[in-house]
């Protein structure tokens, strides 16, 4: 229940990471099935697949992290600017040895994205602000990010 109430202000949120299009489109059946399934697992696009694809301001950063009630995974999409940097140079980056933290490559701060917040270690860096997030829909094989 927390989760939802946390997700629910979430959607009510501005970030002072510029907004811009976002639109992505990943087809599970082709490239990215072993994506489909897994948990705690991360995808990054910091260029466009295809051509009508959108990536906001700096990147889209997918996380899929615990299961739902039903088994699958849920998914969590965010723009890859560090929000103390702000400048599309300035990423964050998995760090593959947690399964669930980002880091960025120019101040450090560390952010947790297990329950799809973004929340920054506030000992890691200066970062106080939770990353950016977009919305995330799977139909069949397909997963959309959208603003």
């Amino acid at each position: 229940m927390l989760t939802t109430i946390l997700n629910a202000c979430y959607d009510n949120y501005v970030s002072s990471v510029p907004t811009m299009p976002v639109n992505l489109k990943i087809d599970f059946t082709g490239k990215y099935n072993n994506f489909k399934n897994s948990t705690y697992s991360f995808l990054v696009f910091e260029k466009p697949v295809y051509e009508a694809d959108r990536l906001g301001f700096a990147g889209i950063l997918l996380f899929s992290g615990m299961l739902d009630d039903n088994g699958n995974p849920t998914y969590y999409a965010f723009d890859m600017a560090c929000t103390h940097e702000i400048n599309q140079n300035s990423k964050v980056y998995p760090i593959e040895q947690t399964g669930f933290k980002v880091k960025c490559n120019t101040c450090g701060t560390v952010y947790d994205v297990s329950f799809g917040l973004g929340i920054p270690d506030t000992t890691s860096g200066p970062a106080r602000e939770i990353l950016r997030r977009y919305k995330v829909t799977v139909n069949d094989n397909f997963l959309y990010v959208y603003r």
